[in-house]
């Protein structure tokens, strides 16, 4: 299974991101240890990890903290090691995916056909704390929304959350590296 693992920490001058590995890690408690050690200091420390260009998983710390985990598909932990130690243990779901993903807004004039609803992936099972990002700009429902348009890989998702939370370019530079 091949993944992709960016850690990004907020400190006062502004984000910072550095590539993970997790391939030595035993638990989830681990797997924040490894976070942590990123930057003990960091106001906020994010984890995403992408894997298999299927699933999504975000992890998150506050001052070395109280640790919040979402991931994309609850499927994640079927597929893979590395996704039973992500997500495995989160009995939660996050919130069915049809309570928050909305039709796009039709154009004034459009005839009323499904050409203009997004199309969402009816098997994606998100669980966890959809909401870990809302105080960076990115809403529960905005988070399910990316995570559940099909077509939308991982990448896509942590990319457009990148952008929204204003470290896009280091975790592009990451991918470059």
């Amino acid at each position: 299974m091949s993944y992709f693992a960016a850690a990004v920490v907020r400190r006062p001058s502004g984000w910072a991101a550095t590539e993970v590995d997790l391939n030595g890690a035993g638990d989830i408690d681990e797997v924040a240890e490894l976070l942590r050690d990123v930057d003990p200091d960091a106001e906020i420390s994010l984890l995403f990890v992408e894997s298999d260009d299927a699933y999504l998983a975000v992890m998150r710390l506050d001052e070395g903290d109280d640790l919040r985990v979402f991931g994309s598909d609850s499927a994640f932990a079927e597929e893979s090691r590395l996704g039973a130690l992500l997500v495995g243990d989160i009995k939660a779901p996050a919130l069915d995916i049809d309570d928050v993903v909305e039709p796009v807004e039709r154009a004034a004039g459009a005839a009323d056909d499904d050409e203009n609803e997004p199309t969402v992936d009816p098997d994606a099972d998100p669980v966890g704390d959809a909401d870990l990002l809302a105080d960076l700009g990115i809403s529960a429902h905005r988070l399910l929304a990316l995570c559940a348009h099909e077509g939308m890989l991982p990448a896509d998702v942590t990319a457009e959350v990148c952008q929204i939370i204003g470290c896009a370019n280091e975790v592009e530079d990451l991918r470059e590296a």
